[in-house]
This record gives structure tokens, C-alpha cells and sequence, in this order.
């Protein structure tokens, strides 16, 4: 079974680590996220060192097909955040599974 990793997980981890309170580590968390969205919406590369990069990829309208009936339809046009792993991240990754 899966056991995500939540908001409340992380503010946890953070809380036990650095021992702030658990509203500073929640505002901590909530001021990165906020700083990555705001970085994101004005088009700009968010580049983490030894994590990754985030960025926004504008995809152009396209005809899409639902599987179950092979009906046609259109897909509008939209904005997707792409996350690119750092080459020292993958390596980390990679090592572990070994």
C-alpha cells in the first residue's frame, strides 16, 4: 500500500528536525510554496541546486479521443508545470534502488 507524503507530514518532519513550532513550520512550508507559484505564474524557471527545475510549458489546443466511446473532442489549450530532476537527484535516486 502507498503511503503519500502530505503537507502535514512534511511540517511534521520539519517541526521534529529543526523544532520551531508547528505554525512556523507551517508557514515556512506555505511561504516556499507561495514563492514557487508566484515565480511559476510570471513564466519564470524555478531552479532548485541538487533537486530540480520547474517550469510552465504552454500545450496548444488538440483533438483528443475518449477511449471507452472513440468519441472525438477538443482539448483547449492550457498551461502544465513540467519538473526536470537534476542530474545529481537522478544519480541519487538511482544509487538507492541498487
Amino acid at each position: 500500500m502507498r503511503d503519500n507524503l502530505t503537507k502535514k507530514k512534511i511540517i511534521n518532519s520539519i517541526y521534529m528536525q529543526i523544532g520551531y513550532s508547528k505554525k512556523i513550520c507551517e508557514a515556512l512550508i506555505d511561504d516556499f510554496f507561495d514563492i514557487l507559484l508566484e515565480n511559476l505564474i510570471k513564466n519564470q524557471k524555478v531552479k532548485i541546486s541538487g533537486f530540480g527545475t520547474f517550469f510552465l510549458k504552454k500545450k496548444k489546443e488538440r483533438i483528443g479521443r475518449n477511449p471507452k466511446t472513440k468519441e472525438k473532442a477538443t482539448i483547449s489549450s492550457r498551461n502544465v508545470i513540467i519538473f526536470k530532476a537534476s542530474k545529481d537527484f537522478k544519480k541519487y535516486i538511482n544509487s538507492e534502488q541498487q
